[in-house]
């Protein structure tokens, strides 16, 4: 496996990995939105690939300087190689970069995503709270942290 930066020759592969899984299915994100929002890279974020036997298997998009930490808003790992280990080793890169310059690392998951629940809790963090009806009526969006300590001592 090789981690990387995104470029933009990325894009198409991202763009299809991320249409084609759950939950930005079921959430109602299409192959525009996803072009969309990295054509071209928004800008302040920082975007990750990782590799594995020469293709794309998985994506992450940062953005720093969020609530006292970093953010990240994406996590996708390729279908084919799920279960592999392949977002635990991108998730360790992202944290490791995230721990050198800030405290905190926050995600949000789905409700109904119960395996990015289990994995995001197997990898050490805690669900802080749910946010209902952010993206999708019924539905919540919850808040995620992992910390290396309070930000003020």
């Amino acid at each position: 496996m090789t981690i990387r930066p995104y470029q933009e020759s990325d894009r198409l592969a991202v763009v299809a990995m991320l249409a084609s899984s759950e939950p930005w299915k079921k959430l109602g994100y299409t192959d525009a939105d996803w072009k969309k929002l990295l054509d071209p890279m928004p800008a302040g974020r920082e975007g990750f690939v990782i590799e594995a036997n020469g293709a794309l298997a998985g994506f992450a998009l940062l953005r720093p300087k969020f609530l006292m930490g970093d953010y990240l808003e994406l996590l996708v790992v390729a279908p084919a190689v799920r279960g592999k280990g392949h977002g635990r080793a991108l998730l360790a890169y992202l944290e490791g970069l995230v721990f050198a310059r800030a405290k905190n690392l926050l995600a949000c998951v789905s409700d109904f995503n119960t395996e990015a629940r289990a994995f995001y809790k197997k990898q050490g963090y805690q669900e802080i709270g749910p946010m209902p009806n952010l993206l999708i009526s019924g539905s919540a969006e919850i808040l995620l942290r992992k910390t290396a300590g309070s930000t003020r001592g």
